[in-house]
Order: structure tokens, then sequence, then C-alpha cells
């Protein structure tokens, strides 16, 4: 049953990226060159939910308290970041959002390391991917102030 409610978070989490989806509003952005191609997005975060729905399971078995808070927190800002970016298109909030994010995330391989190491390891992609983000949010943000504030 535990593995269920897991495996649901996650999924609801992931449905964000897929109700508030890029669309021509993102595709009129300028971005930068190293921008990734828009088919390594959902297979990327595909692999990462997988991630992060073990290491919720592993944390979530071994009744670390903190570690599953955590664990949620990450997921709530996570499913905002979506709906800040393309669903409102406020690139500055979303900025907010995924430093948030990267620092819950931070916390959580923390704490989560003295539950398990595995739980731990399965979030430094996951990490690793959202500081990309980050910086990708931040760039976006920078070379399109000016539309945006037209």
């Amino acid at each position: 049953m535990e593995l269920a409610i897991i495996i649901a978070l996650v999924v609801i989490t992931a449905s964000s990226g897929a109700i508030f989806k890029p669309g021509a509003w993102y595709e009129t952005l300028e971005k930068p060159g190293w921008t990734p191609p828009n088919w390594a997005f959902p297979v990327v975060w595909t692999v990462l939910y997988i991630f992060i729905a073990w290491s919720g399971w592993i944390v979530w078995q071994a009744g670390a308290g903190i570690a599953i808070a955590l664990w949620g927190v990450q997921l709530i800002l996570n499913a905002a970041w979506s709906w800040l970016f393309f669903g409102l298109r406020r690139m500055d909030l979303a900025f907010a959002d995924v430093l948030l994010l990267a620092g819950s995330i931070v916390l959580y391989i923390g704490v989560a390391w003295t539950v398990s190491e595995l739980a731990a390891l399965l979030f430094v992609p996951y990490l690793a991917w959202v500081l990309t983000a980050s910086r990708l949010n931040w760039q976006v943000w920078r070379l399109n102030r000016e539309q945006i504030s037209a």
C-alpha cells in the first residue's frame, strides 16, 4: 500500500509538467545555445521520477520521518515549477521555486544519507538536473526580460 502511495505522489507531481506544457509561448522565447533539445526533457524526467520514487520508498520503509517530510517538500516544489513557469509565465517566481527545490534536494540528500546511502545517491542526478534547470530558468528569464515586461 505504501508503495502505491509513493508512486501516486510521484505521478501527481509529474502530471504538473503534463498539464503546464511549454507550448507556443515558450517556443517564442530566446534561449541559450546550450538549452537541451525538447526530446531530452521527458526522457530525463522519466528516469528522475523513477529514482525519486525509489528513494522515497527506501526512506518510507526505514520510517525516517524527517527524510520523508523533505521528500514531500521537494515534490511540492517540483510540481509548482511548471505551474509558475509555463502556467503563470512567471519566470521570476519559477526561479525562486527552483532554487528552493535545489536546496530541498540538498537537505534531503544529507538527511537520507544517514538512512540509506542508496536513497541519497538516487537524488544526485536529480540535483544535477535541477541545477541545470536553475541556470536555464535564469538565462531564459534574463534573455527575455524586456519582452516580458512589455
